[in-house]
Order: C-alpha cells, then sequence, then structure tokens
C-alpha cells in the first residue's frame, strides 16, 4: 500500500541562527528598528499603581503630539463614565495644574471601576513625582502617593468567611 500525501512526513530544515548567511542575517538586521530608533519613539515615564485587586500600569509621554488620556485603549471618560470616577483618575493632575500637558496611557486590570480608578489616580501621582520632585509636597498631603493597602481578607476553615463563625447552639 502507497501512503497518501497526508501520511508522508514532509522532511523541513530548520534554519538556525547559525546556519543564516551573513547576508541573510544583515539584511533581517536592516528591517528590525534598532535599539535607539525604539527609544525615540517611545519616550515617557512609567509607574504602577495598586488598590486591591486592581493594578494600573500608567505611561506619561512629555512631549506628545496630541493630548489624549487612554484607559485600556479607549477614552478615559468613555472607560469611566461616572463622574466621581473621573474625578478620581483626573485629580492629581488638577492639584498640579498639569491637565493638558501630557499624553497618559493606562493599562488597568482587575478589581472593579472604583479600584481601579484609585488604582490609576496612584500611578499617575507617582509618575508626576518622578517627572518633577517638587510636586511631592502637593501630592503627598492629598493622600495621592500612598497605597491603600485594604485588601479583602481571605476566608479560614471552620468559619462562614474570613472572621464569621457559625452559628453556637446550645442543643
Amino acid at each position: 500500500m502507497s501512503k497518501t500525501t497526508s501520511q508522508k512526513k514532509l522532511k523541513t530544515k530548520k534554519v538556525g541562527r547559525k546556519e543564516r548567511t551573513k547576508k541573510e542575517r544583515k539584511k533581517i538586521e536592516e528591517k528590525a528598528p534598532s535599539r535607539e530608533q525604539k527609544k525615540e519613539v517611545e519616550k515617557y515615564i512609567e509607574a504602577i499603581g495598586r488598590r486591591k485587586t486592581a493594578s494600573a500600569r500608567v505611561r506619561i509621554f512629555q512631549n506628545p503630539k496630541e493630548k489624549i488620556f487612554l484607559v485600556n485603549k479607549k477614552e478615559a471618560r468613555l472607560y469611566f463614565p461616572d463622574f466621581e470616577l473621573q474625578n478620581i483618575i483626573f485629580s492629581p493632575l488638577k492639584k498640579t495644574n498639569s491637565e493638558n500637558k501630557f499624553k497618559i496611557e493606562t493599562r488597568v486590570r482587575g478589581g472593579g471601576k472604583r479600584g481601579q480608578a484609585e488604582a490609576i489616580r496612584l500611578g499617575i501621582a507617582r509618575v508626576l513625582f518622578q517627572i518633577d520632585e517638587k510636586l511631592k509636597g502637593i501630592l503627598k498631603s492629598a493622600g495621592y502617593l500612598t497605597r491603600d493597602p485594604r485588601e479583602k481578607e481571605r476566608k479560614k476553615f471552620g468559619l462562614k468567611g474570613a472572621r464569621r463563625a457559625p452559628q453556637w447552639s446550645k442543643r
């Protein structure tokens, strides 16, 4: 019986890094952007903010072409339609009078909307402090540089919740 084409094993030669010729390697290196080119494109300052189970990575671009605030690739006012949450994320910028100076990109995950907003606020405050250390007094007095450590306590065995004991019965 002869094997069909699907049953035949095709022999493929793996081309590793050492097997390529010098000319091939040079062509690949020319196509890929160099480290200097990447640094020119990606000029930003980054910080991480956390609250409960939410964590936010905040990037502020100092000399942008357009001033925009993105949260998970959406406009901040669309991601947080609630006015109270918008006030939370914009508060460090309002306190330091730097609302329309930067392009801000944030990636936030975990937690609820309020936890995410407070994580973004901490991340923005940390980046602003990295940009200008004179802002530390303003941000610290407003409480934006302190991480809120309150998280949900885990449930223990033998209990109904974290601390709630089962109801006691006499008989």
